[in-house]
């Protein structure tokens, strides 16, 4: 939890920069295909403090993330044995792989939609969706359509509730954290179920 949460504030430090904006598309970029801090964390402080800009975020946010997730998709294409299999190792999630590739040949688009809208780690479905050579437009208008309804929803639900979301993630960070996880975990089932 410690560690968690110093990558959080050090997330949340550049929200008082004049560098904000291209580190909230940075990070989006970054979680994408290998970095585990998911930038919705900026994006809500951004938008809290600019309420007006939440949906300029929410695109700079989607941005990012779309072009890293081909960045994700391209190492899975190309170096998978060298970068993407470390990448998936370091996540503790080697075991899911095969099954994701059986998700990709039964549902295509359905299963990149699927993680880019839910907590469930994005960045193994852009690295095996390059391994197991996905359509690649199908793959970006998927991540297109996942990510920006996750991205808009948080910063529409910013919009209109405003600053007490801040307060609420301070003051219960390690709550929404362990919740965050069963989150991931129930996603991962949903997906293994429900698909």
């Amino acid at each position: 939890m410690r560690y968690l949460r110093k990558l959080y504030d050090w997330v949340l430090q550049w929200a008082e920069t004049p560098y904000a904006l291209p580190a909230l598309f940075l990070l989006a970029f970054a979680e994408s295909s290998f970095f585990p801090v998911p930038p919705d964390v900026l994006l809500i402080t951004l938008a809290i403090g600019i309420p007006k800009k939440s949906f300029r975020y929410a695109f700079m946010c989607t941005v990012g993330s779309v072009l890293g997730g081909i960045l994700g998709y391209i190492i899975g294409l190309t170096v998978m044995d060298t970068i993407g299999m470390p990448i998936l190792r370091f996540y503790g999630v080697m075991e899911k792989y095969e099954y994701i590739q059986t998700l990709y040949m039964n549902y295509d688009a359905w299963a990149v939609g699927l993680a880019g809208f839910t907590p469930i780690p994005y960045k193994v479905f852009t690295i095996a969706a390059g391994a197991f050579k996905i359509d690649f437009p199908v793959f970006v208008m998927a991540s297109l359509a996942g990510r920006a309804g996750r991205f808009f929803l948080v910063s529409a639900f910013i919009y209109f509730f405003g600053a007490s979301v801040k307060t609420f993630i301070d003051r219960y960070f390690n709550l929404l954290t362990i919740i965050f996880f069963i989150l991931l975990v129930v996603g991962f089932l949903a997906v293994k179920y429900l698909l």
